[in-house]
């Protein structure tokens, strides 16, 4: 299936950001074709603070709305995203200029991502009582309540997944939410939000904010009461010390220069079936994909055999539709940046097994899958996080040399090990330095798994998205403790020395019973 133009509701879509009707524009481009998609609104300072205004106000009234209701809306918002899948592809594919099967996938994890929290959300906002200070005396009740509004800063590269999947559970939570999108892919995030509208969420509760990261995000961090940020690391750093001038809660998943290990026990030929979707998804265009592979010296041929012909097999989709295995790059700047890495490995030594150039004969912005060996540890593609489909192999001697070199990184992020062992696999992932680690998968496995916390370590970030704390981000607890008969203070008539005596004796006997 072609897709000749985006769908018809994309003009609505524009129609419904957070803008004034004379607020300037800025063109976005289409990846496959380099030609105008549309005109793109900018929020300015009155918008942002508009929006913020009216989103606490409506949050007010949806924090009381019962958790039941809440759960109703998000899973109509869910049964809406699979119904309208075709038009959300059609609108992923025009902006990001990505393949339809990793369009799809965004589709498919916005979906599970709603299951989980909607399934979870009514026990994990369940208030609960714990131990008081002075058991029977005291009785305590924790609940969680909204932090108020939200700010959620998505990036371009998976803008369906990183705008929805968080929206999710900081709405269930009873959140507001400002959403920023990258401004190439706006209209994704607009349409979105007219899905939580026909849901039944209340209008005025997610807006949209369309701008320019340097002159939105501060506007929109500065409004909100904790951020959820996804991007480089540079700008994550920008963003935690806002957050911390305010003393606002953030949450943010940046970069990583993940790393695949593949032991000496694999099936070369299954390897590299798997380690060709971990490098090149969504054409390499993902945080936690995998930029280096370590393969060991017994199976570094085989496994080569293998993957580099997997590697050239992969077509180059040069418009929408069902048409290539991987996309373009997302920007001009972009497609430099990946050459300037390859150039520069190939400049100081390293060998190209598969790929390494930029395809303008297929589209403006296509770059081959590329494979490169002989990377040495000085180059920039060895360290630096290329975001492209770039992937290098190293051979390695044993299992030691595989860690230690895969943990030699600023970032931790995520990783790989491919082996027919897998309690061994499970011992080897526990020495990697990162947030999430598959065994015989790339990415998916971890990402997948919803009911988990995925974030990362060290210069891949700050706290974590899914799992249980993934919805308790967006809440703060709050203690409600009774206290019953008997006081702290002195009682009964005993002075303080004797008082503290009985005291100092009932906690003593607290710590040796089972209370």
């Amino acid at each position: 299936m072609t897709v000749t133009s985006l769908p018809p509701v994309s003009a609505t879509l524009l129609s419904r950001l957070a803008v004034s009707p004379e607020a300037q524009v800025r063109e976005v481009t289409a990846p496959f074709t380099g030609r105008r998609l549309y005109d793109l609104p900018l929020a300015s300072e009155f918008d942002v603070q508009s929006a913020a205004d009216r989103a606490r106000t409506v949050q007010r009234g949806w924090a009381q709305t019962p958790v039941s209701e809440r759960v109703r809306i998000i899973r109509r918002f869910h049964n809406l995203m699979i119904s309208k899948r075709d038009e959300a592809l059609d609108i992923l594919q025009w902006e990001t200029g990505k393949a339809r099967a990793d369009a799809l996938e965004e589709v498919l994890d916005v979906a599970v991502v709603s299951q989980y929290y909607t399934k979870s959300a009514p026990r994990l906002l369940r208030s609960r009582r714990v131990r008081g200070a002075l058991p029977v005396l005291v009785g305590v009740e924790q609940v969680h309540k909204p932090v108020g509004l939200v700010g959620i800063i998505a990036p371009w590269n998976y803008p369906l997944t990183l705008a929805a999947s968080d929206a999710v559970p900081a709405l269930l939570a009873g959140n507001g939410v400002l959403l920023k999108p990258d401004p190439q892919t706006t209209l994704i995030a607009a349409w979105v939000a007219e899905q939580f509208l026909l849901a039944g969420l209340p209008d005025g509760l997610l807006a949209i904010i369309p701008g320019e990261g340097p002159v939105a995000g501060p506007l929109v961090i500065d409004a909100v009461d904790h951020v959820m940020f996804t991007g480089s690391t540079a700008t994550g750093r920008v963003v935690a010390e806002r957050c911390a001038r305010r003393l606002i809660g953030c949450t943010l998943e940046l970069g990583g220069k993940n790393a695949m290990i593949v032991r000496a026990d694999v099936d070369p030929a299954k390897a590299a079936e798997t380690a060709v979707r971990a490098c090149f998804a969504n054409t390499g265009q993902l945080c936690i994909s995998m930029e280096r592979i370590y393969v060991h010296d017994a199976v570094y041929d085989s496994f080569l055999a293998h993957f580099i012909p997997r590697v050239l097999s992969l077509r180059i989709a040069s418009q929408p539709g069902w048409t290539g295995d991987l996309g373009c790059l997302i920007s001009p700047a972009h497609l430099e940046r990946v050459r300037a890495h390859v150039d520069n490995a190939v400049s100081s030594g390293a060998t190209v097994l598969a790929g390494g150039r930029a395809r303008p004969d297929i589209a403006p912005l296509a770059f081959e899958p590329t494979v490169l060996e002989g990377v040495t540890e000085g180059m920039t593609l060895c360290r630096e996080e290329t975001f492209g489909p770039v992937t290098s192999v190293y051979r390695v001697f044993d299992d030691e040399e595989a860690v230690r070199r895969a943990n030699d990184t600023k970032y931790g992020l995520n990783a790989s090990i491919l082996t027919r062992d897998l309690r061994t696999g499970r011992r080897l992932a526990r020495r990697l330095n990162t947030g999430s680690v598959n065994i015989n998968e790339g990415y998916a496995a971890s990402w997948g798994s919803t009911g988990a916390a995925m974030g990362g370590v060290g210069d891949s970030g700050l706290g974590h998205r899914h799992g249980p704390g993934g919805l308790l981000n967006y809440t703060e607890p709050q203690t409600i403790a009774t206290q019953r008969l008997l006081g702290f203070g002195p009682q009964l008539g005993l002075d303080a020395e004797r008082w503290g005596q009985i005291l100092a004796r009932a906690v003593g006997t607290m710590g040796r019973l089972r209370i």
